[in-house]
Parts: structure tokens; sequence; C-alpha cells
């Protein structure tokens, strides 16, 4: 298993997933792509190239943050955008992006709701 996401700098739901990258780097390979600056996200060593779009092109994807995950060479799942539950179905990673809104809007909820919430 190995999971691909599609990102960009100038997107802050993007900037705010930063941290679950790294979780998800840290159990499973792992291959960004960049829509408008391969040097992000500089915490993980950057992405890969793809300020032509091509590769989100081919991939269908219209929304970043995008993570797909592969298994023998073919997609299996994906979602869009921050949506910590949506994370957890697509990883299996349960505890991925504790600490994090489990939304992007979420600051319009209690402060107490987090990712660890969301995912239960």
């Amino acid at each position: 298993m190995e999971f691909l996401v599609v990102l960009k700098r100038d997107c802050e739901t993007c900037q705010l997933v930063e941290p679950v990258l790294a979780e998800l780097r840290d159990e499973f390979p792992l291959t960004l792509y960049s829509q408008d600056d391969p040097t992000f996200p500089k915490g993980l060593g950057g992405a890969l190239d793809d300020t032509s779009l091509e590769k989100s092109w081919r991939l269908g994807v219209d929304t970043v943050p995008t993570l797909v995950r592969i298994e023998n060479g073919q997609e299996v799942s994906r979602t869009q955008g921050w949506d910590c539950a949506e994370w957890v179905r697509v990883t299996g990673i349960k505890t991925l992006g504790e600490g994090l809104p489990p939304f992007p809007d979420a600051g319009q909820y209690p402060s107490s709701l987090e990712c660890r919430n969301a995912s239960r």
C-alpha cells in the first residue's frame, strides 16, 4: 500500500495537513505532487513538480489536497480536502491527525472538537 497526495502551497488546507503528511510518510510510501511550488512542503523535503497540472489532470484532481490510496499499482480509494474521518478511512490510521480540527470549518464548533473525536 502507498499513498499519493496532490497539494499546493497557496492552499490553507494543504498547509493544515502538513503534519498529517509527515505521519503518513512515517507509516507508508508517500508521493507528493505540488501544483504551484515543488519546495512545498519544506518540512517533508518538497514535492514533485506538477505546476503544469499534467499529473493532476491525469488523476482527475480538481480539489487540493487530494489523498489517493494505491494498492498493487491501482487506485483503490481517495478523498479530497481535509475531513479527518475520511483520511482515517482511506489510510486506515485511526490516530491520523489527532489534535487537528476534523475539517477546515471546525472553528465554528466548540474548541474541544478535534480530529480524534471525528473518527470515533
